[in-house]
C-alpha cells in the first residue's frame, strides 16, 4: 500500500502495535484536509524513537487514532550544535527556526543582547515551526527551542565545554578564513552565535573576543542580514565539522 505524502509528529511512545491517539487538530488535518481514511498509512515520528509507518485505525471529525506497524528509519541525531541568535521580526525569526531545524541544529536559543529588537519570543510558536520543519525535511529529531536567554547566561552555559563560532560582522573578510578557524578548532560541542540587526555592542564584542572558547569569524565581504547570516553560518559549520560528509 502506498504511503500518504504526509509526515506527522506525535508526542507519544512508538513501538510495533502501539496505539497513537490523535488530537482534534491532528484529526482535522488528516481526515478533513488530507482526506485520509481508515486503513491508509503514513510515516510518523516523535523525535525519540525514529520514524514509523502507522495505519489509520479510527478516523473521526473530532479525533481518531493510528496504529504503529513497523519502524521505517532509526533516530538520526544531529551534531551537538546549538544556534543562538538575537530575535528579529516575527516572520524572519520563524524562518531562522525552520532553517536551523533543516540544517541540523540540536538546540535553538533566542538570545537577548544589548541591541536585540524583540524583548520576548513566543516559544510555543517557534517550537511548532521546528516541528513543521522536521516533518517536511524528513528529520526524525526535533531541536528544542529555548526561552529567551540573556547573552551572559548563554556564554556561562557554554563555558569551556562548548566552543562558539562568533559571527562578527565588523570583520567583513579581514581575518583568517572561517573554514580555517573551524578546522583548527576541531570537532566537539559547538554553538553558532548570530547578533542582532544592529550588531553586537562594543562591550559585548570585547567580551566575546576575550573568551578562549569563542572564535570570531567573518561570513564574507558583505554584511548579511541576521536570518541570512544564520543560514550561512550553519551551512559553513556543517560543511567543515558537521555530518554532511559522513
Amino acid at each position: 500500500m502506498a504511503l500518504a505524502k504526509i509526515r506527522l509528529f506525535l508526542e507519544h511512545p512508538m513501538a510495533a502495535g502501539q496505539t497513537l491517539p490523535l488530537a482534534k487538530e491532528q484529526a482535522h488535518y488528516l481526515f478533513g484536509v488530507m482526506r485520509l481514511a481508515a486503513g491508509d498509512r503514513l510515516p510518523v515520528f516523535n523525535g525519540q524513537d525514529g520514524e514509523w509507518i502507522a495505519e489509520v485505525a479510527e478516523a473521526g471529525k473530532r479525533g481518531g487514532s493510528l496504529t504503529c506497524l513497523e519502524q521505517s528509519a532509526p533516530l538520526r541525531l544531529p551534531p551537538d550544535l546549538w544556534l543562538a541568535f538575537a530575535p528579529i521580526k516575527k516572520e524572519r525569526t520563524d524562518f531562522i527556526t525552520e532553517k536551523a531545524t533543516e540544517l541540523g541544529a540540536a538546540r535553538i536559543i533566542p538570545v537577548q543582547t544589548d541591541f536585540t529588537n524583540s524583548a520576548r519570543v513566543n516559544r510555543d510558536r517557534l517550537q511548532a515551526h521546528a516541528v513543521e520543519a522536521a516533518e517536511q525535511c524528513g528529520g526524525t529529531f526535533v531541536p528544542e527551542v529555548a526561552g529567551m536567554t540573556r547573552l551572559g547566561e548563554f556564554l556561562d552555559a557554554c563555558g569551556a565545554q562548548r566552543q562558539i563560532m562568533f559571527c562578527d560582522e565588523t570583520l567583513t573578510g579581514e581575518t583568517v578564513p572561517a573554514r580555517q578557524v573551524l578546522a583548527e578548532a576541531g570537532r566537539g560541542p559547538w554553538a553558532v552565535l548570530i547578533g542582532p540587526e544592529g550588531g553586537f555592542s562594543q562591550e559585548e564584542r570585547d567580551k566575546l573576543h576575550a573568551l578562549p572558547f569563542a572564535h570570531p569569524v567573518s561570513l564574507g565581504p558583505r554584511i548579511l542580514r541576521a536570518d541570512t547570516a544564520a543560514v550561512a553560518a550553519l551551512t559553513l559549520w556543517q560543511d567543515v565539522l558537521g555530518d554532511w560528509n559522513g
